[in-house]
């Protein structure tokens, strides 16, 4: 079981980068909110800005390793998540509409994995009704921060903690 902390900003206005720290306390990667361009983030503010924006998961030297971009196609929403590495592409969307408990799943060709998403205690990453990996943020008022703190379990199909932090981003702090 890996370990992943950091903290990011409760003002989604910001684009700053934020480290990534594993349990040994080592910064080992960073997160930040990015637009495609400045006519994008200027339209973003019309929009709460939680449209036009990007959640990237960056290497140190600031190569971008995982990112996510909501989607808006024919009156549908959804996540696009890429892993820029491994060039796989994952969709995040809620399915079971229809009766009435809508379900957030990321998707891809090799599995199906549903996100278990609470707001106030920890969310869970399951896939064939077991847990293996798991994202909780605690927002502090005095700060405007959230601590976040990820882990994944070892027999987790993606072990890379910038898959789980890109999609937690998106998918806890915008909402699809």
């Amino acid at each position: 079981m890996q370990t992943y902390t950091y903290e990011v900003l409760g003002n989604i206005k910001s684009t700053e980068q934020q480290p990534v720290y594993n349990e040994a306390g080592e910064q080992i990667l960073k997160v930040q909110r990015i637009y495609d361009n400045g006519l994008k983030k200027l339209l973003d503010g019309y929009f709460d800005h939680r449209y036009f924006l990007k959640y990237a998961v960056l290497r140190n030297d600031g190569q971008s390793l995982f990112e996510v971009k909501k989607i808006f196609r024919r009156g549908k929403v959804w996540f696009e998540g890429k892993d820029l590495v491994l060039n796989e592409k994952y969709i995040i969307n809620y399915e079971n509409w229809r009766i009435g408990v809508p379900e957030l799943f990321i998707s891809s060709d090799k599995f199906k994995m549903k996100i278990d998403k609470e707001m106030e205690d920890w969310s869970n990453f399951i896939i064939d009704d077991e847990v293996i990996a798991r994202w909780l943020a605690v927002y502090n008022e005095q700060s405007d921060m959230f601590s976040v703190k990820l882990v994944v379990w070892d027999e987790a199909p993606v072990q890379d903690p910038a898959f789980y932090i890109a999609i937690a981003q998106a998918t806890l702090f915008i909402g699809v």
